[in-house]
C-alpha cells in the first residue's frame, strides 16, 4: 500500500481551487493539473507499506490526535518549486494557524519514527500543490500561473482530523482518520 498521512481543507477550499484551476490552465495547456479533490496537506509520505503494518500507523496517529485542537488555515497567494523561469511545482500558499500545523506534522512524524518511518529532513513547509511540469526541465507557462496567484485568496478551511491515505490507481482512499480533539 503506498500511504501517507495528510489533512484536507474542505468544499469551500476544494471550490475555490476548482474555479482556479479552470482559469490557470489556459496559462499552462501542457502541465499536471491536480484534481481539486485530490486537494490535501501532507504532513508524513510512508511510502509502500505491508497492509498487516498499518493497525501500528493508526494507533500511532491516534496518540498525536487527542494533543492537537483543531485549527484553521487559509490559502492565498502561491509560488513554485524549480528554476523560477521553468518551475517544475505549482502551488497555493498556506497561512493562518501555520505553527499549530507545525507542530502536528512533527507530531506525527515524531509518533512514526518508531515504526520505522523517517521523517524528512527538509524543514515542514505546508503548500497545497496545483500543478506538476510534464518534463523534469520545467514548464515556462507555470511562471506566469505564479504571477496570477499574486494577491490570490481562497478562504479558510477548519482542519478537525488527520487521514491516513493509500495512493492507488491515481485515487486516494481513506484508510483511518483520527480526530484532533486537544
Amino acid at each position: 500500500m503506498r500511504l501517507f498521512v495528510a489533512v484536507t481543507l474542505g468544499e469551500t477550499i476544494e471550490a475555490q481551487a476548482t474555479a482556479a484551476i479552470q482559469r490557470l490552465k489556459g496559462l499552462a495547456r501542457h502541465a499536471r493539473w491536480v484534481p481539486p479533490s485530490h486537494m490535501h496537506l501532507t504532513l508524513s509520505f510512508l511510502g509502500e507499506v505491508e497492509a498487516e503494518r498499518v493497525p501500528a500507523v493508526k494507533q500511532a496517529l491516534e496518540r498525536v490526535g487527542p494533543v492537537h485542537a483543531p485549527l484553521v488555515l487559509s490559502i492565498e497567494g502561491g509560488g513554485s518549486f524549480g528554476p523560477p523561469a521553468h518551475p517544475r511545482v505549482l502551488w497555493a500558499g498556506v497561512g493562518g494557524d501555520t505553527k499549530a500545523l507545525g507542530a502536528l506534522q512533527a507530531d506525527v512524524a515524531g509518533a512514526l519514527k518508531p515504526l520505522g518511518f523517517e521523517p524528512e529532513h527538509r524543514e515542514y513547509s505546508a503548500h497545497l500543490t496545483l500543478a506538476r511540469a510534464k518534463v523534469p526541465r520545467g514548464d515556462r507557462e507555470l511562471a506566469e500561473c505564479v504571477r496570477a496567484l499574486h494577491g490570490a485568496k481562497w478562504g479558510e478551511a477548519r482542519v478537525d482530523r488527520l487521514i491516513l491515505f493509500e495512493s492507488l490507481g491515481g485515487q486516494y482512499h481513506s484508510r483511518a482518520e483520527v480526530a484532533l480533539s486537544g
